[in-house]
């Protein structure tokens, strides 16, 4: 009686293995029938392999993935900030505004954005709108190390002179940019 009750029971777990695809529970479809399979979810890896190039100076190489990455998730605010600065080391100044326009709908106005904003605008020449958005970006974030350094760089930007007593690391960033998309 015993050794029937067991094969039997081991006949009823394989049957729910077996078929257990076939029913539903309620609710079940909220917990794991939103999630789309792994081949239909944004890859990271435009987003990694861009700031990995960012962060060596391969400009070009880093604007081919941030593209790649807001083409795949045009959604993540870090790959538009990504693609922005690329831009803007690349001097294609008018992508790279609408870069920073589509991470500031994303993201909204960020020390960071208003940073690399700041820093963009500097590029372009136009230092009022620069310090507006760098004296911004200060109030949001007071002390941030990388804001205090483009507006120390701001300072000097037109005379083409080192900023006095400013540290490499600070005006270059962690990883030798002025533009510090490495949080991105």
């Amino acid at each position: 009686m015993q050794h029937r009750t067991r094969f039997a029971s081991v006949g009823v777990i394989l049957a729910c293995a077996l078929f257990g695809g076939c029913a539903s529970i309620p609710g079940d479809e909220l917990t794991t029938g939103s999630i789309p399979p792994a081949d239909a979810r944004p890859s990271d890896e435009g987003l990694a392999m861009g700031r990995k190039h960012y962060r060596r100076g391969d400009y070009g190489l880093a604007e081919r993935y941030f593209r790649k990455a807001v083409e795949a998730n045009p959604k993540s605010a870090p790959a538009w900030l990504g693609l922005a600065a690329s831009y803007d080391r690349l001097k294609r100044f008018d992508l790279a505004s609408r870069a920073y326009e589509q991470t500031i709908k994303l993201q909204g106005r960020t020390p960071q954005v208003l940073n690399n904003l700041g820093y963009h605008y500097m590029l372009r020449g136009n230092t009022k709108l620069a310090r507006k958005l760098l004296e911004e970006a200060d109030r949001r974030d007071p002390g941030n190390k990388y804001i205090e350094g483009n507006l120390a760089l701001l300072a000097t930007w037109s005379t083409g002179e080192r900023p006095p007593g400013l540290q490499d690391e600070i005006i270059h960033g962690r990883h030798g940019s002025r533009n510090p998309a490495d949080d991105i």
